[in-house]
């Protein structure tokens, strides 16, 4: 009987599945990358099958370990694949000064985040004159839906199915991300996020640091990516929350039209 998983139904489909969770793991990372012990556990498997894994991923030049640290990093063929997929997916240089003036304009760190499956990944990071900065989003760190500013506003224009599909199959929100993150608080701050327009993160992922988000749409209307703030708590009174959030939605209008006149 078919089970509707393709990692059932696919010989070597699990394999598949588990080497590319790793290779967003090590992506995400960063440049520093990460150790062993800290990849199998976020990717649910045992030290030796992540080791046997990221060590095959390897020999394709797909990842890299640092022999000093031991630190597992991308490799040198994932850059490869990746400049030939830009061509297609890449909007960093559409976005690049949007994302600049949304910087200067705010004086706080801007970002541009695209949705990949269930997760955003930063894209761009812009920094603001203001001298105190949040470093919660740098380029390459993931988020899941619904955790961060630009995942909380590009889950709230999906479909209600959508919406309701997600949160059916991630359960663990609260337990891994705090009791803010329930389906009950969570679904309140996207009827809030709907009513506004754009997302408020009022210091949920590091006490003190805030963010903002504002969705980015496909020609189609689908919320594909997201432009976003952080900065300090004292930075986000209520009057400045809604000056920010106009500027937010007027770049996000910005790109979106600019996108659909290129695609």
């Amino acid at each position: 009987m078919d089970t509707g998983d393709p990692r059932r139904s696919i010989p070597g489909a699990q394999a598949i599945a588990r080497a590319a969770l790793l290779l967003r793991l090590v992506t995400s990372a960063g440049a520093d990358g990460a150790a062993i012990g800290t990849l199998a556990q976020r990717a649910d498997l045992t030290r030796p099958t992540a080791h046997r894994l990221l060590s095959a991923l390897r020999r394709e030049g797909l990842v890299d370990r640092d022999e000093r640290s031991g630190r597992w990093t991308p490799g040198p063929e994932l850059y490869l694949m990746g400049t030939v997929a830009a061509a297609r997916y890449d909007i960093t240089a559409t976005a690049r000064d949007i994302v600049r003036s949304l910087a200067v304009r705010t004086e706080e760190s801007a970002f541009l985040s695209v949705r990949r499956g269930d997760e955003t990944v930063c894209l761009l990071r812009e920094d603001g004159s203001f001298p105190i900065r949040s470093f919660v989003l740098s380029e390459g760190v993931r988020f899941p839906l619904g955790v961060a500013s630009a995942g909380l506003v590009i889950l709230s224009f999906l479909p209600p199915h959508d919406v309701d599909a997600y949160l059916d199959s991630h359960p663990d929100l609260a337990r891994e991300w705090g009791a803010a993150h329930s389906e009950k608080r969570l679904r309140a701050r996207l009827r809030e996020t709907q009513e506004r327009g754009y997302a408020v993160n009022p210091g949920l992922i590091v006490e003190g640091s805030w963010g903002m988000g504002a969705a980015v749409f496909t020609r189609e209307g689908d919320p594909q990516w997201a432009l976003s703030l952080t900065g300090v708590e004292f930075r986000f009174g209520p009057d400045r929350v809604a000056d920010l959030g106009r500027i937010l939605l007027a770049h996000a209008h910005q790109l979106t039209t600019r996108i659909a006149a290129q695609r």
